[in-house]
């Protein structure tokens, strides 16, 4: 993929890096959380969000999204960087957490049937120790979700700074408006920096800009709701007035220009 190819389409793949960054953490958390109140992560789950070279899952993409995002200016800034390194390490601690879930899904259960069976006191004493691999396994994967949530927790915030730069950016603001939910979980106390951050004192400017993108979409109805976010942070916002304007017209065309006709 060119780098100029990258740069023409900048917008695209900073939405893309914040949409699959989201949602890789809500299904991380997921499995983190799993794992507090079982002892447990779900193989199957880590399998699918990883995936396999021929069959990318979601936070593969991501990483080779972030490559490409991250590494396409020549002059990138160090926060770039680090955030490419973040999610890069963050990537191969889940590798490592797949295998840590698969030995423990699959060879606990295996270990604890064969201790079952009837053994003599030389088996015994060849076989009992093993099972504080079963433990070790345990302790490993508590050790690379605590790694992981940490450099989450940074990388968010290095995504505050990161898109300090991405205030015009219309399809980012679709997705913060389409899937606030999402990103205000995932975010947490730092949403309020993340949206500052885009839009300065001016928040209202998240929804403008989603109104913008939706109306570019042929939403006009999504981008009235847009709009009404945007006018109850600023009930006199005069670009929120100028776009609702503006769905009225595309509604009622005929009328608009009867009114106009002298």
């Amino acid at each position: 993929m060119s780098r100029r190819w990258v740069q023409a389409n900048l917008s695209e793949f900073a939405r893309d890096v914040m949409r699959d960054y989201c949602m890789a953490c809500a299904v991380l958390e997921a499995q983190f959380e799993r794992f507090e109140a079982s002892g447990a992560v779900s193989f199957p789950v880590m399998r699918d969000l990883l995936g396999e070279a021929v069959n990318k899952g979601l936070l593969w993409r991501l990483k080779d999204t972030a490559h490409h995002l991250f590494r396409s200016d020549p002059h990138a800034s160090p926060v770039a960087l680090m955030l490419d390194w973040a999610i890069g390490y963050v990537f191969h601690e889940c590798i490592k957490l797949k295998e840590d879930a698969y030995q423990h899904q699959h060879y606990a259960p295996q270990y604890r049937a064969l201790q079952g069976r009837l053994m003599d006191e030389e088996l015994l004493a060849i076989v009992e120790p093993l099972a504080s691999m079963l433990a070790q396994t345990r302790e490993s994967m508590d050790r690379e979700i605590r790694r992981i949530r940490y450099i989450l927790a940074s990388s968010r915030r290095l995504l505050c700074l990161y898109f300090a730069t991405h205030g015009d950016n219309r399809l980012l603001a679709r997705l913060l408006h389409d899937r606030a939910g999402l990103v205000r979980d995932v975010f947490g106390d730092d949403h309020p920096r993340l949206v500052a951050a885009l839009y300065g004192d001016r928040p209202e400017l998240l929804y403008v800009q989603a109104a913008e993108a939706l109306l570019e979409g042929g939403r006009p109805d999504e981008a009235l709701r847009a709009i009404d976010e945007a006018e109850t942070l600023r009930p006199d916002c005069p670009e929120a007035l100028a776009l609702r304007n503006a769905v009225a017209q595309m509604s009622h065309p005929t009328s608009s220009r009867r009114a106009t006709t002298p």
